[in-house]
């Protein structure tokens, strides 16, 4: 059953030809090589199925052990993939009155629904549902932008469209009685949100560049929706690969500038060049934050053939689901696997389960090499002559429904259709024509969405925050553009400075990657409790990437004390000056 619509969809593919190198991957190439993956998914067709169906007998060990947490016992009562046939079934006796939200079964409410990417926000949005999407590697074309901005405009202030640290797109305001028109819609618009929450790989996150760097190995957009593909049956939904231990991240890197932020994920691709191979990936694993653990990715010793990934995450991901920790919840991230068995043991299961002998040794590359981190923001030239690329800063990422028509309306006049957006939540349109430019940059819409922003603004990363999320400790998005605004007109900067909010310690912000990391934290004023935040500095980005370290514990966040604070550090610490 799933998800029902046109099988007629529309990819991302642009107007203007990717002109690629001996050593970089073509598309079919890749797609000729995994054939027999996407073969090899089956569609569970029994009603209510358990979570234990497909996994191994060592994960059923797991998952059914006195020691399992909550979350699994849940998943064996009644798989996540159940929702996929269930939600329309709930969506339609809502629209007819037949229940309500408040009387739906709890766990398929609060937890099941996720599997189907919509989220209950029961404390700040009761009723309304954010809904998570997956946009692998960031690109949109216009029948998509427009079908997302018709999905949020019938809901007012409450609809609108977040960009998200991971390179995809969050929709607020959802009501349950119109999702199953809005699923069907998705589908007609080669959309879905299946498989985007709770135990399951998340956004599949590449070079935003791709096809039109002129710095690129390869082009990562192929790999990264060949993954999704994979890995959620091209949107129907995939059980075999819907009950790992807890989400999992992957990344694609295809330059030293490092966009995907590959060393935060659980598994992280970095495009090199094998002597005999040619282009494909060194692989680093175990990145990850959360409330009890912040850690880097850490080398897997391990080089994968750019035509290989799709098979070789399939794999990664199958021994994860497997054999991954299923106790303590806060300890069942893959990192807490790789400390259990170590790098080889994992390894050679990896090599196993793709029927392999061994996996290749990475390719040694020598450590900070490259051309430093790239600001995309702006116009800049494409490896395509005669075209440019218009970078737009979306302020923490944030769009109402009139502004994503627009953006649809400015890439369908000016670009090739289509868009894309990036981990540091901004927007991006490929294919520019030079001599149109100029024009482009009249458009009203950038009066806003700055081609030029601050050098606070234009490097601002926000977290949803304590208005929409219920583990928000502060409120992130509006407060901290207002605290930027006001810094900015204080004082001027050398340069830009990446300062990275985020409402409470599962840094959906990414606070560690900033130079500047804010996290919610409780404080004290004239003794009394008060919302604040946890100040962290040093975050790196790049080819050298590392993370923030604490800097002060409990900082009010209250902007009159707030704001002066930063203003002395963005001082010592950034070369900044105050303004005449």
């Amino acid at each position: 059953m799933a998800f029902v619509g046109s099988s007629s969809v529309i990819r991302p593919s642009g107007l203007v030809d990717v002109q690629q190198s001996s050593f970089m991957c073509k598309t079919s190439d890749v797609v000729r090589r995994n054939v027999a993956v996407f073969s090899s998914i089956r569609m569970d067709t029994g009603e209510k199925p358990s979570g234990l169906k497909y996994l191994s007998e060592k994960g059923r060990e797991r998952a059914t052990a006195k020691n399992a947490n909550p979350i699994e016992k849940l998943k064996n009562e009644k798989c996540g993939s159940a929702i996929w046939a269930d939600v329309f079934e709930m969506s339609k006796a809502i629209r007819e009155g037949k229940t309500s939200w408040e009387d739906l079964d709890l766990d398929d409410r609060e937890k099941r629904l996720k599997w189907v990417g919509l989220f209950h926000r029961s404390k700040a949005t009761p009723g309304k549902f954010m809904m998570r999407l997956r946009v692998p590697n960031g690109e949109m074309t216009c029948a998509q932008l427009e079908c997302l901005a018709n999905i949020i405009s019938k809901y007012g202030d409450a609809g609108v469209l977040d960009i998200t640290t991971r390179q995809n797109i969050q929709l607020r305001g959802i009501q349950l009685e119109d999702v199953e028109e809005i699923l069907k819609n998705l589908r007609a618009n080669d959309l879905c949100s299946v498989q985007s929450g709770m135990d399951n790989l998340r956004n599949l996150v590449g070079n935003p560049l791709a096809g039109i760097d002129p710095m690129e190995l390869i082009d990562t957009r192929p790999l990264c929706r060949g993954i999704q593909d994979m890995t959620t049956n091209f949107g129907n939904g995939n059980p075999e690969l819907c009950n790992l231990p807890r989400k999992f991240n992957i990344a694609l890197n295809s330059t030293s500038d490092n966009f995907a932020h590959t060393h935060i994920n659980d598994l992280g691709m970095d495009a090199v060049i094998h002597p005999t191979l040619g282009v494909g990936f060194n692989v680093i694993v175990g990145g990850m934050f959360s409330g009890q653990r912040v850690v880097m990715s850490i080398p897997m010793d391990t080089f994968v053939p750019a035509a290989d990934v799709v098979a070789f995450c399939k794999a990664f991901m199958e021994v994860y689901r497997d054999n991954g920790p299923r106790a303590t919840r806060t300890k069942t991230r893959l990192m807490y696997y790789i400390d259990e068995v170590g790098i080889e043991t994992f390894r050679d299961q990896v090599a196993k389960q793709m029927g392999i002998e061994s996996l290749e040794r990475a390719v040694p590359v020598k450590a900070s090499t490259g051309h430093g981190h790239r600001d995309i923001v702006g116009v800049h030239p494409q490896k395509q002559e005669g075209f440019s690329w218009v970078g737009a800063c979306i302020p923490v990422g944030r769009m109402t429904a009139a502004e994503v028509m627009e953006s649809s309306r400015i890439a369908k006049e000016y670009g090739d259709g289509t868009v894309r957006v990036t981990v540091a939540q901004d927007m991006l349109f490929p294919n520019i024509k030079n001599e149109n430019v100029e024009a482009m940059l009249k458009e009203p819409f950038f009066e806003k969405f700055k081609v030029a922003p601050g050098k606070l603004i234009g490097s601002l990363v926000s977290c949803t925050g304590a208005q929409f999320c219920p583990f928000g400790l502060v409120e992130t998005k509006q407060r901290s553009v207002r605290v930027m605004t006001a810094l900015e007109e204080r004082l001027e900067l050398p340069k830009s400075v990446r300062i990275h909010w985020t409402g409470c310690p599962n840094s959906c912000g990414q606070a560690q990657v900033g130079e500047i990391g804010l996290m919610g934290s409780p404080a004290r004023l004239e003794g009394k409790a008060v919302e604040g935040v946890r100040v962290m500095l040093g975050g790196e980005i790049g080819s050298a990437p590392s993370l923030a370290s604490d800097f002060e514990k409990a900082v009010p966040a209250e902007d009159s004390l707030l704001i002066p604070y930063l203003e002395n550090l963005l001082i010592e610490k950034f070369g900044a000056v105050k303004k005449a």
